[in-house]
């Protein structure tokens, strides 16, 4: 059966070494509020063009926590677009990375950001 939890996260990204390369790397931490409780760790490239409002992004993030009343962890998969401000982003339970009372789990999670503050809606199934 499917089910949504909502909520809002903190995020922190930070650089992840220099260089010249056009494509920058960040760590990302986040801590997750509302119906799904908890932290993650991740890594994003990303890549900002000439054009104003216009980039692309990648990214894994491993979270761990509660939802559902179920604890366990979870990988999601972002592939984020930006074309002249028009924003398109996909964020994804990668298959078969859950593990402990969250075995099992699918979904897809949308990331709503509004004057500085992250919320998330995330469509989901877990095995009964």
């Amino acid at each position: 059966m499917e089910a949504e939890a909502v909520g809002t996260f903190d995020v922190k990204l930070a650089p992840i070494g220099s260089g010249e390369s056009p494509i920058s790397s960040m760590s990302i931490d986040k801590t997750f509020h509302g119906d799904l409780q908890g932290s993650s760790v991740g890594q994003m490239l990303a890549f900002r063009t000439d054009v104003e409002g216009s980039a692309g992004y990648v990214a894994m993030e491993r979270v761990v926590g509660t939802l559902g009343g179920r604890e366990g962890s979870f990988t999601l998969q972002h592939s984020g677009l930006m074309d002249r401000g028009a924003p398109s982003l996909t964020v994804v339970v990668v298959p078969n990375s859950a593990k402990d009372g969250l075995e099992g789990l699918t979904g897809t999670m949308n990331v709503i950001v509004t004057s500085g503050r992250h919320d998330y809606q995330f469509r989901y199934t877990l095995p009964d």
